[in-house]
């Protein structure tokens, strides 16, 4: 029933070779790959006016200011990523560079950033677009958390199906959401010059750009900055996921990564301008575009088009984290910092462990933040600059060591990109300190995390390794064996195992354990057993509690350790039926199971199961 349940909600399982049938072309790259940060136009705007409107109305004025500022980022940070792709196309973006030239414990800083940011990016996705599906209907607005939630699961799922199948369905929303904000904007800007030409002019705007607010400081403004910047957020995730595109691999990511920048740049200052320009005031139950939208459309048929379309792009914008968090993930488990689980592709030949693990992370950070957006966004911003900030850095460390092209301006463009990144990074520690906390707590756990498991991983395979011929190899001969069943009562499993034990043994011993008060029972259940099997040792252990594990293995480590000495090997049998249908086994006893359990962790004793089938 599962197996049927799985092929209707992922697909049939594909081929290896149908691995090149999955890569994307810019087309679909574009809607994948880019949703994240077109998205973010949505929320970028009304971060910067929640802080500058605690100051005065006036203060709004200051919005254009901070947008232009995010744009010059913009700029310098695609132009960095544009050298990422080229000069790094195996993927892994700031996690490889950092790693690369800066070192391992850079490296991994990036890297954890980076895994937690896409956390982050999943859950205010779907958190803000859930706030504008109640922006449009408010009678939801109580049901916030469980939308998003669903929304998540959800997208997980499309993303079980593999690349195409989520890429196909994405580039609907995508482009929805790309036609409608062009569209508004030309209408608002045609609208704008009627209303000049017939002296209508809609001007709302509570101070002119020129203008000086009082009250207003450098602080108050690179903290509307900061928060502004969440807009950047998702740019690296094409240079995350180059080995995902069609050849020529770095050209259609280089390609893909300058359109996604244009149409952000043109989105976010097209929004702010006419958030300036209508006088927008931002509101807890009514965000700063579908203010917009009532504003150009009134609450007509397209103004709920727009929501719709938002609250779509919005939603999978979460697939951004659903395709770059497995590729991170599994370059960072190939330098075996994670588990080789992230290694392992699905039936649809995508990373199933890390796309699973992203959706389990971004639900907790859903439940745990009530769905609340404002209150994910500093820390989701501090995920993104810290990475930025470390690659932008470790690109200028590449070309003044490998000094090809015109390698100074490349420095320049980097360091412009790394200074402002860790100006942000300054700014949202010393401005959001209250919100961002939780980073300080959260990647040192992290960083443990990674040196464990990669000591561990060391530690096996230092343990593994065939010693070459020079080497002084210890390895075990073994003259003998004992094998030890474990029996119930004389039923057709125990005939049936004790047979096939004698195939393999040079000793067999039947192991009882005997929890019964009525000793007088006991002796003829033994008396049975031995007129059944003269020829087979039989050690019947009676305990006065209810489980059999402590008594059956005290016994085993008895046996093995004679075993060790004699230099033979201990088997230790665990005879169980099979029903024919697999939902029958929760009506019968798991004591085969617990028994492996428990014996698994004995190291000297070779645990094997003998499984009877019943055929009705």
């Amino acid at each position: 029933m599962w197996r049927h349940l799985k092929r209707l909600i992922i697909g049939r399982p594909l081929k290896s070779t149908d691995e090149s049938g999955q890569s994307l072309t810019k087309f679909k790259g574009l809607a994948l790959l880019s949703s994240d940060a077109l998205s973010s136009v949505a929320y970028g705007t009304e971060q910067i006016t929640a802080v500058l409107i605690t100051l005065s109305t006036a203060a709004l004025m200051y919005q254009m200011w901070a947008a232009l500022l995010v744009l010059v980022l913009l700029a310098a940070i695609t132009l960095s990523y544009r050298q990422i792709i080229y000069a790094y196309p195996s993927g892994g973006g700031a996690y490889v560079v950092a790693r690369t030239n800066w070192g391992e414990a850079t490296g991994l800083v990036a890297g954890g950033s980076l895994l937690v940011d896409y956390m982050l990016t999943v859950a205010v996705s779907t958190t803000s677009g859930t706030e504008a599906i109640t922006s449009a209907i408010p009678a939801l607005y109580n049901y916030q958390v469980q939308i998003a939630i669903v929304i998540v699961i959800a997208i997980m799922i499309l993303n079980l199906r593999g690349m195409r199948d989520s890429a196909a369905f994405l580039v609907v929303p995508v482009y929805l959401f790309i036609f409608m904000i062009i569209f508004m904007i030309i209408f608002m800007i045609g609208l704008g010059a009627y209303n000049i030409m017939t002296g209508k002019i809609m001007y709302h705007a509570y101070a002119p750009l020129n203008a000086s607010v009082q009250g207003m400081t450098l602080v108050l403004f690179f903290k509307a900055f900061s928060s502004g910047s969440a807009s950047l957020t998702g740019v690296e995730a094409i240079s995350n996921a180059v080995p995902n595109f069609k050849k020529p691999k770095r050209k259609n990511a280089a390609n893909t990564l300058a359109l996604m920048a244009i149409i952000l740049a043109a989105f976010f200052s097209g929004i702010t301008f006419l958030s300036y320009y209508m006088g927008i005031i931002p509101s807890a139950k009514d965000t700063v575009l579908s203010q917009i939208g009532i504003g150009v459309f009134g609450h007509g048929i397209f103004y709920y088009l727009l929501q719709m379309s938002t609250a779509l792009i919005l939603a999978v914008a979460a697939n951004t984290g659903f395709s770059a968090f497995p590729i991170l993930a599994y370059n960072i488990a190939k330098d075996k910092y994670l588990p080789h689980a992230y290694l392992d592709k699905g039936d649809r030949l995508g990373y199933s462990n890390g796309i699973i693990s992203l959706a389990i992370g971004a639900i907790i950070l859903i439940a745990v933040f009530n769905g609340e957006t404002n209150l994910l966004i500093p820390l989701y911003a501090v995920g993104v600059f810290v990475p930025f900030t470390l690659s932008q850095s470790g690109m200028i460390v590449h070309w003044l060591r490998e000094r090809t092209g015109f390698w100074p301006g490349k420095i320049f463009i980097n360091f412009i990109g790394a200074f402002i990144s860790l100006g942000l990074v300054v700014f949202l520690f010393g401005l959001h300190f209250k919100d961002v906390w939780p980073y300080l707590v959260i990647m040192p756990l992290i960083l443990t995390m990674f040196y464990r498991i990669h000591a561990h991983y060391v530690r096996v395979a230092k343990q593994l390794r065939v010693k070459n011929k020079f080497e002084k190899q210890e390895q075990r001969h073994y003259v003998g064996s004992t094998v030890l069943v474990l029996v119930g009562n004389v039923t057709q499993v125990t005939r049936e195992a004790l047979s096939y034990a004698r195939s393999i043994g040079d000793e067999v011993v039947a192991v009882h354990v005997s929890m019964d008060s009525n000793l007088e029972h006991e002796k003829k259940n033994e008396e049975k057993f031995k007129a059944e099997y003269p020829d087979i040792r039989f050690v019947n252990i009676h305990t006065s509690y209810r489980s059999i594990n402590g008594p059956a293995i005290r016994f085993c480590d008895v046996v093995a350790r004679k075993d060790d000495a004699r230099n033979y090997s201990t088997t230790v049998l665990v005879p169980q039926f099979v029903p024919k249908h697999h939902w029958q086994q929760v009506l019968h006893n798991q004591t085969g199971l617990k028994l492996r359990a428990a014996l698994n962790s004995r190291q000297n004793i070779i645990v094997s199961t003998f499984n009877y089938h019943l055929q009705d």
